[in-house]
Formats: structure tokens, C-alpha cells, sequence
């Protein structure tokens, strides 16, 4: 610590994104909790995000919409923190956590989320940092990576780029379909 009582990081350290484990339901109060410790303890330059990976749900009941929220990994918190001992204490001793995902115990310091996991989820929440950069653009031919339309070619005919997503119409069962399709599920095929 410095002499403004400020935690000083080593050059190595940088902020990942980290998985807590919780009860489950109570991830709510859990964010609470750790975003309290965070303010109390002047933790600000050490834990920069707490997120709950949730999404709208509209549901159908007796023809009236009621909107639900649904939480897509139960029990979990992700934490864009740097590790420090400090942190790793403050946040395992949060009322709620249960411990760490990727800690072997024993001590042991867990393993942060690699980007390649953690920025799908977070484009998904409308979160993403990150922006893809493509070596295709509208007219290309590409190849499908994942998902039920795996392995199918088509041609991009438009792209969206605030939602990382391009329209290719591809054939499928003898038709033109147009399907759309994450950047980062894309390949572009050369000739």
C-alpha cells in the first residue's frame, strides 16, 4: 500500500473476469452484498463489474404477455476483478459465495475465464468490451461454424455490427433461408 492507503498492483496483475459460486436465488442478494464491501472497502480500481447472466423471457398465458426474467447459469456471478490476495478474501468471505470456479482448493488461487468463454455471454447480455474484427464483409462467401446450420455455406447480405451478427442466405432443404448468425460462428471461404 501507498502512503494514500491505495492498493499498488503489480504490472503483471490485469482485470479478468472471474466465476463465484453462490446458493442458488440468491445471486441477487450475493451482488449486493459484494458491491457494498466494494464501496465500504474502496475497492473501485480492484472490482470493476459484478454481472448476473439473466434474460428477458416473454411468456404467453391466457393471451397476455408477462415478461420473466431467467437467469442462464443459476448459483453463478461473474466478477471482472484483478486478483489480488486481498480481493480473493474479500470476495470468498462475502456472505452468499461458496467459493470460486476453477480453484483447486487447498489454497489455491482460481483460474479466470478465458475471453473466448466469457465474451460470448457477455454479447449475449449486451456487455461485450470487446468488438470482432471480420475478414469478411455483404457478398462474401462464408461457412457456418456452429449451431444447427453447421457446416452450411452461404453468402452474407448484410451485417450488423452493434449486434456482432450477419444475415447469410444459404440453401437449406433445397431453399434460399436466410439465417443470422454471430461474427465470431463465421468463416469466410476462399477460393
Amino acid at each position: 500500500m501507498d502512503e494514500n492507503n491505495n492498493t499498488v498492483r503489480k504490472p503483471e496483475e490485469e482485470k479478468r473476469w472471474y466465476v463465484v459460486n453462490t446458493y442458488a436465488g440468491h445471486e441477487h442478494n450475493v451482488k449486493d452484498n459484494l458491491e457494498t464491501r466494494i464501496v465500504n472497502e474502496k475497492l473501485q480500481d480492484l472490482i470493476f463489474r459484478i454481472v448476473i447472466a439473466e434474460e428477458e423471457e416473454i411468456d404467453i398465458k391466457n393471451g397476455k404477455q408477462i415478461k420473466k426474467v431467467r437467469n442462464l447459469f443459476p448459483g453463478y456471478l461473474f466478477v471482472e476483478m484483478i486478483m489480488t490476495d486481498e480481493i480473493w478474501y474479500v470476495v470468498r468471505n462475502t456472505p452468499g459465495v461458496t467459493g470460486f470456479i476453477g480453484s483447486s482448493g487447498g489454497g489455491a488461487k482460481p483460474f479466470s475465464v478465458p475471453d473466448e468463454e466469457i465474451d460470448p455471454i457477455l454479447r449475449k447480455l449486451g456487455q461485450n468490451d470487446h468488438k470482432i474484427v471480420v475478414n469478411f464483409g455483404v457478398g462474401d462467401r462464408v461457412k457456418i461454424l456452429s449451431g444447427a446450420f453447421v457446416n452450411v455455406e452461404g453468402t452474407v447480405v448484410s451485417m450488423d455490427d452493434s449486434a456482432e451478427t450477419a444475415r447469410v442466405l444459404s440453401i437449406v432443404f433445397g431453399r434460399e433461408t436466410p439465417v443470422d448468425v454471430s461474427y465470431v460462428d463465421l468463416e469466410k471461404v476462399e477460393y
